[in-house]
C-alpha cells in the first residue's frame, strides 16, 4: 500500500511546476489524472529533441522534458473550451480531493472551474493554483516564467563569476524556480489533504514562483534583511564559509582538472592543513575560525589556490576523504549515472513504456522504508486512458464516450 493510495487528484497543469507536483503526489500513491489537450497534450511533449526512440530506432512524439515529469500519471483528452469539456471537468473535479491548475488568474473562472465554482459542489476539495506571482498583487495578471522568475526574485544576482573577474547575469542550469514551486506546492496540498481529513473542508492552495523563489533564497535573504548589505555573485565560493569553493588541482590525463572543498567547521579546516601539510595555517589566528577565513578570505583563498595545484585531484580526493575533510568530484552526467552509489540508491528506473520497453528514467529520490514510492505506469501517452478513466470514475460507455468524440471534447 502506497502512502496515498485512495487520492485522486486531477491534474489540469502543464509544463513543470504544476506537473512536478502532481508526479511527487502520484509516486507517493495517488491517482493522478492528467487532463491534455486534445491533439497536442501538454506544452512540453513538443520540447525536443531530444525524443523518445521506439524499439526499431525511430523517434516517436514523447519527449524527455515531458517524460522527466509525468511518470505515475494517467492521461486524459478534454477541451475546456467547449461547454461539454467544462461539463466533464466538473464531473471529474466531483470525485477528486486535489485539483492542480497553473492557468493564468481567472481563466478558469471564465469556464465555471475557478475554486468558488467548485468548492461550492465540493466542499471538501483542495485546489492548488500555480501561477507566477500569485493571485494577488500588482503583478497577478502577468504570465510567469522559471527564467524571468529567477531574474526578478534575486537568483540571478548570486549566481555566477564573480563581477570583477568577467561575471554577470547567470541562470541555474535546470529550472529550479518551477522545480521549488512544484515541491512547496505538493507539501502544500499535503498540509490541506490533513485539514480536509480533520474538518471536512478543503481549501485553496496560493502558489506563486516568486515567492517561492524569493524563500529559495535562503542565507542569502537572510544576510540581506539582517546586514542591509547586497549580496553579489560569489561564483563558486560560499557566501559565508571558507573555504567552501572549486579549486583548480594540478593536471590530470585529460588536462585542467578541478574540484570542490567543503569545510564546513574549524575541525575540518584542521584536518585539512593536516592533509595539505601546512597545519601552521590553522593555527593562524587569520584562519583559525571560520568568522576569521571569510574576514580575510582575500588572503587565504590564493594560499589555498596554490597549495591545491601541487596535488592531482586523485591524490587529493582520497587523503581528505579518508580524513573526514568533505569534497568531491563535478561529475558530468555521464558519470552521475554510472556513479555506484547513484547505482545502489536505484536513482535510475525502468519502465516498460507503449513506445520502448525499456525507458530508462530518473527515480524519485523519496526512500520510505513501509509505504515504497510506486514505478508503475510509465508517463502516458497523450489521451492513453481516457476511456478507461471515463468508465472507471464516471461510468461512461463506449456510446457517450463516442459522443463526445464526434463533438471533438476529447
Amino acid at each position: 500500500m502506497n502512502s496515498l493510495a485512495g487520492i485522486r487528484v486531477l491534474d489540469l497543469s502543464r509544463v513543470l511546476a504544476g506537473p512536478w507536483c502532481a508526479q511527487t503526489l502520484a509516486d507517493l500513491g495517488a491517482d493522478v489524472i492528467k487532463i491534455e489537450r486534445p491533439g497536442s497534450g501538454d506544452d512540453t511533449r513538443g520540447w525536443g529533441p531530444p525524443f523518445l526512440h521506439d524499439a526499431e530506432g525511430r523517434e516517436t512524439r514523447e519527449s524527455a522534458y515531458y517524460l522527466g515529469a509525468n511518470r505515475n500519471k494517467r492521461s486524459i483528452t478534454c477541451d475546456i473550451a467547449l461547454p461539454e469539456g467544462q461539463a466533464l471537468v466538473r464531473e471529474l473535479a466531483a470525485r477528486c480531493d486535489v485539483l492542480i491548475e497553473n492557468f493564468k488568474v481567472g481563466d478558469l473562472q471564465r469556464y465555471g472551474l475557478g475554486y468558488e465554482d467548485l468548492r461550492a459542489v465540493h466542499p471538501r476539495l483542495v485546489y492548488c493554483s500555480i501561477t507566477g506571482f500569485g493571485q494577488t498583487g500588482p503583478y497577478r495578471d502577468r504570465a510567469g516564467y522559471d527564467y524571468t522568475i529567477q531574474g526578478m526574485g534575486g537568483l540571478m544576482s548570486i549566481t555566477g563569476e564573480r563581477d570583477d573577474l568577467g561575471g554577470g547575469p547567470q541562470k541555474v542550469g535546470v529550472a529550479v524556480a518551477d522545480l521549488f514551486t512544484g515541491m512547496y506546492a505538493a507539501t502544500a496540498v499535503l498540509a490541506a489533504l490533513r485539514h480536509a481529513e480533520r474538518t471536512g473542508q478543503g481549501q485553496w492552495v496560493d502558489m506563486a514562483l516568486l515567492d517561492t523563489q524569493v524563500a529559495m533564497l535562503a542565507n542569502l535573504g537572510a544576510n540581506y534583511l539582517v546586514s542591509g548589505q547586497v549580496p553579489g555573485r560569489a561564483g563558486n565560493a560560499h557566501q559565508n564559509i571558507v573555504p567552501y569553493q572549486v579549486f583548480e588541482t594540478a593536471a590530470g590525463p585529460g588536462g585542467r582538472d578541478f574540484m570542490i572543498l567543503a569545510v564546513g567547521n574549524d575541525g575540518q579546516f584542521a584536518k585539512f592543513c593536516e592533509v595539505a601539510g601546512r597545519p601552521d595555517l590553522a593555527g593562524d589566528a587569520r584562519f583559525a575560525k571560520n568568522q576569521d577565513r571569510v574576514r580575510h578570505r582575500a588572503v587565504l583563498v590564493p594560499i589555498l589556490e596554490a597549495l591545491m595545484r601541487t596535488r592531482s585531484k586523485a591524490q587529493w580526493l582520497p587523503a581528505l576523504e579518508a580524513a573526514k575533510v568533505p569534497c568531491g568530484a563535478i561529475n558530468t552526467l555521464g558519470e552521475v549515472f554510472a556513479d555506484p552509489q547513484v547505482a545502489e540508491r536505484g536513482m535510475v528506473t525502468h519502465w516498460q513504456h507503449p513506445a520502448q520497453p525499456d525507458l530508462r528514467l530518473v527515480s524519485s529520490p523519496i526512500k520510505l522504508g513501509a509505504t515504497p514510492v510506486r514505478a508503475d505506469l510509465p508517463p502516458p501517452l497523450l489521451g492513453q486512458h481516457t476511456e478507461e478513466v471515463l468508465a472507471e470514475w464516471l461510468g461512461y460507455d463506449g456510446a457517450r464516450i463516442g459522443q463526445l468524440r464526434d463533438k471533438g471534447v476529447l
